[in-house]
């Protein structure tokens, strides 16, 4: 695996936004940045009906889109060690094959203009359904009013520059990978942290409410607050910079991850590894939230 922070580059505004959120996150690591520039014969999206020698091929534009964006870049961030690399192939197969390699990869969502949110294109969303390594998806536009304040060139975030990092936490898989990654974002941030779990009653109580006396309520939602504070004690040690946000909720976890997603600078929900050729791969909280977040959304594959 290659220590270093790739970002998939087509030239649209999604992939832009993800290029300067990748270029921002590189720098906070300390890793070189590479622009991921994948071509095909022929793509539609280039508007290519036909080929003449006065039109500039794929390739053309395959090499000149990840130079300006490398020089724009550079100019933002002159610290940052920045490179760019043209791959002939299908986007799908070049983004999933540099999933594997990177310590982290960064995909633009396809955004919409009329509605809160975004849409996750049909290539991002395969990719992140067979990744193994953390894929980051950025939606041009809310993250750069909302998320943070500009990083003081040389020095590194400041305290209180950042919006809080949100991590959508089921208790029952607390995986290390899921909370090893929202631990380390938010102190790179110097940022708090707030973990969210949701739970729900048992069926029984929908069908009868009188069962669900007050104390019976109160007693599950102290359990499930007491369980939480176990599963963040020894990353609270590890990282006891960071200040943690615990938060219980009853209902559905995609719904309270992507109402905090509003005051956010990065979500992160984790993803369980699944090799079967068929289905998406995401699962239901990962997909909602990827669709509808309106932060930056970290997908974090595990056990």
């Amino acid at each position: 695996m290659s220590r270093t922070v790739i970002a998939g580059l087509d030239g649209s505004p999604a992939s832009l936004a993800a290029a300067e959120w990748a270029a921002r996150e590189a720098r906070r690591r300390r890793l070189p940045l590479k622009l991921l520039h994948a071509v095909e014969e022929w793509i539609p999206s280039y508007g290519y009906a036909s080929q003449t020698a006065a039109t500039p091929s794929p390739q053309y534009w395959g090499e000149r889109i990840p130079r300006e964006v490398a020089q724009e870049l550079a100019g933002r961030h002159p610290d940052l060690e920045i490179t760019t690399e043209q791959v002939d192939g299908r986007p799908l197969t070049v983004l999933a094959a540099a999933a594997q390699e990177a310590e982290l990869l960064v995909l633009g969502s396809r955004g919409l203009a009329a509605m809160a949110g975004f849409l996750v294109g049909s290539v991002s969303q395969a990719v992140l359904a067979h990744a193994e390594r953390p894929v980051v998806v950025v939606r041009p536009g809310a993250w750069t009013d909302t998320a943070y304040l500009p990083i003081p060139v040389g020095n590194g975030p400041q305290e209180g520059a950042y919006r809080p990092v949100v991590l959508g936490l089921d208790l029952s898989r607390p995986c290390d990978n899921l909370l090893d990654y929202a631990f380390d974002a938010a102190s790179s941030r110097r940022a708090p942290l707030r973990v969210i779990h949701s739970w729900n009653t048992p069926p029984a109580f929908s069908f009868d409410p009188a069962l669900f006396a007050p104390e019976v309520r109160d007693g599950m939602a102290a359990g499930t607050a007491t369980a939480l504070g176990d599963a963040l004690r020894p990353w609270r040690g590890k990282y006891p910079q960071v200040r943690v946000e615990e938060e219980c909720s009853v209902g559905q976890a995609a719904g309270h991850l992507i109402e905090a997603s509003a005051d956010a600078s990065l979500v992160v929900v984790g993803r369980r590894i699944r090799r079967s050729a068929i289905g998406t791969h995401l699962g239901p909280v990962a997909h909602a939230v990827l669709h509808h977040s309106t932060a930056p959304v970290a997908v974090v594959p595990h056990p």
